[in-house]
């Protein structure tokens, strides 16, 4: 089996590290294209009014200049167009992407790249809590990641759906079990903008988000890593809605 790894936290980020150890425990046949500088929030953009440069770190290791969809689109109609991969895994994420998340996030647009060119595709975010990045209990991911990717892969995945999980801010030993998800929602009040000023009193800003205390809905990712729980959410392609889709039918029909 070959397994083609990306990330929207860029070729340096640890958890793509983790994700090449996840990868070993299910091959050998192994290839690295990754963004060359943290494209965390680009969601599923591409390099359409820039070039793509290439560095090579080695035969299997690539850094590319552009977006998680860009590594994706490069490796598999470029690099690797003649042996294509059979599995693209995208992160370890460093932080989690449930919710809203989904829509934001390279991570998982990558993965959807991979599923819209036909390679089965599966997106791995490990979350954090207070204690900050620096912190985080990347054996949490690595320890449980690979016993539930060959689980998936012996199933299969189904055509056109994209495998999200999420293992929750806790030690490997301290997981509390698997829960299959449906995307969850938090307050819309979760963004906001601050404010600043530079050195010469000149405004600037930083999109930021409030955490603030809820309630997550039931059978949702957001309950499940709240529950130290690990969350496998399959994610539709196909963003139509079937009964709006009924209804716009009867209204126009």
């Amino acid at each position: 089996m070959r397994i083609l790894i990306t990330n929207d936290d860029g070729i340096h980020a640890p958890g793509l590290k983790i994700l090449e150890n996840i990868a070993k425990t299910l091959t050998d046949d192994i290839y690295v294209v990754a963004p060359a500088t943290d494209q965390s929030g680009v969601s599923h953009s591409l390099s359409l009014n820039d070039p793509l440069r290439l560095r090579t770190i080695s035969d299997r290791h690539h850094a590319l200049k552009g977006t998680p969809t860009d590594c994706v689109i490069f490796a598999l109609k470029h690099l690797l167009k003649d042996t294509p991969p059979d599995l693209v895994l995208s992160g370890v994420n460093s932080g989690t992407n449930i919710a809203e998340d989904v829509i934001y996030s390279g991570t998982i647009a990558a993965a959807m790249e991979g599923t819209l060119l036909g390679v089965p595709s599966i997106a791995l975010s490990q979350g954090y809590g207070a204690a900050g990045r620096d912190n985080m209990h990347w054996d949490c991911a690595q320890f449980h990641a690979p016993g539930i990717i060959r689980k998936i892969l012996a199933n299969g995945i189904p055509k056109d759906i994209v495998i999200n999980l999420n293992f929750p801010n806790c030690p490997a030993a301290d997981t509390q079990g698997i829960a299959i998800t449906v995307q969850g929602r938090r307050d819309a009040q979760f963004l906001k903008i601050d404010e600043r000023a530079d050195g010469r009193g000149i405004a600037y800003y930083w999109i930021a988000f409030t955490r603030s205390p809820q309630t997550p809905g039931q059978g949702t990712d957001l309950e499940a890593l709240a529950a130290k729980k690990i969350s496998i959410t399959p994610l539709r392609i196909d963003l139509t809605d079937a009964p709006a889709l009924a209804q716009l039918t009867r209204l126009f029909g």
